[in-house]
């Protein structure tokens, strides 16, 4: 197996390709913590793969991740849909984490949506509330990019996609994610930190997915769902679990958004 990312992103897609029988696909959704039932909603799988199946892809590390991809039509577009994805704090560096965009764009996706369920540092954001992300705080200390690999993000986000989502769902609110490194939770000096920094929600992905999607020049839409007030808004604890009943109980008006936006593409 290929120790270069780009070349083992390749040898992935190739046996995706092979196992799906789909030679090509057009748009990647990555589901974030709580998400997962959300799959529904985007119809029935012409496949369905165990990502160790895959070169370079390892098994979730994390509760409300299943490990599984799924390859459905949906509208016009041949999409993948990753059902949970590689943490940075899980420590296995940053090529397994931005992985599975580096292969869905080997497959020919051109398109990817990235969701995460996270903090919200805003308290009209009940738990529960989709979030479009119009841009990014990476505060992990990494990058997916190695060497002089030079990449404009004035951009990150497609302000095309995200006009396409707020069509679909008018109340669709807009906001600045703050990726932390985690495992831990942000503590209540970290949320005033992101706060001052002109963040609205916090969490522990999605800024160097997006970076490594960028680099393959793959539009990008990101979406939130907020399943806690940041610590310290309230005087509730946080804890994992909360985080996965607050998706599941959003997790049909998602699908529905998700289903909409792809069709739309």
């Amino acid at each position: 197996m290929s120790q270069d990312p780009y070349e083992l992103a390749k040898q992935s897609a190739a046996k995706l390709a092979e196992i799906t029988k789909i030679a090509k696909h057009d748009v990647l959704v990555v589901l974030g913590s709580g998400w997962t039932p959300a799959v529904e909603a985007l119809g029935t799988p012409n496949a369905e793969i165990t990502v160790t199946d895959l070169p370079g892809f390892s098994a979730p590390a994390v509760a409300g991740h299943a490990g599984k991809i799924r390859s459905v039509k949906v509208g016009n577009s041949q999409t993948l849909i990753q059902m949970g994805r590689t943490h940075y704090y899980e420590g296995r560096g940053t090529a397994a984490v931005v992985h599975a965009v580096r292969t869905a764009v080997a497959s020919g996706v051109k398109t990817i949506i990235l969701t995460n369920a996270c903090g919200g540092l805003q308290l009209k954001w009940k738990p529960g509330t989709p979030v479009l992300i119009k841009d990014h705080i990476n505060l992990t200390g990494a990058t997916p990019l190695v060497g002089p690999r030079f990449l404009d993000v004035s951009e990150v986000y497609s302000k095309r996609l995200r006009k396409i989502a707020q069509e679909i769902d008018p109340s669709l609110d807009e906001g600045v994610y703050v990726q932390f490194h985690g495992p831990q939770y942000e503590t209540p000096a970290e949320v005033q930190m992101a706060i001052k920094l002109g963040g609205d929600l916090v969490g522990m992905s999605t800024a160097l997915e997006a970076i490594a999607a960028r680099e393959a020049q793959a539009e990008v839409l990101g979406i939130s769902m907020v399943t806690n007030p940041g610590a310290g808004l309230t005087d509730d604890h946080l804890n994992h679990e909360e985080v996965l009943a607050a998706g599941l109980a959003a997790a049909s008006r998602m699908g529905d958004l998700l289903k909409k936006v792809i069709e739309k593409l």
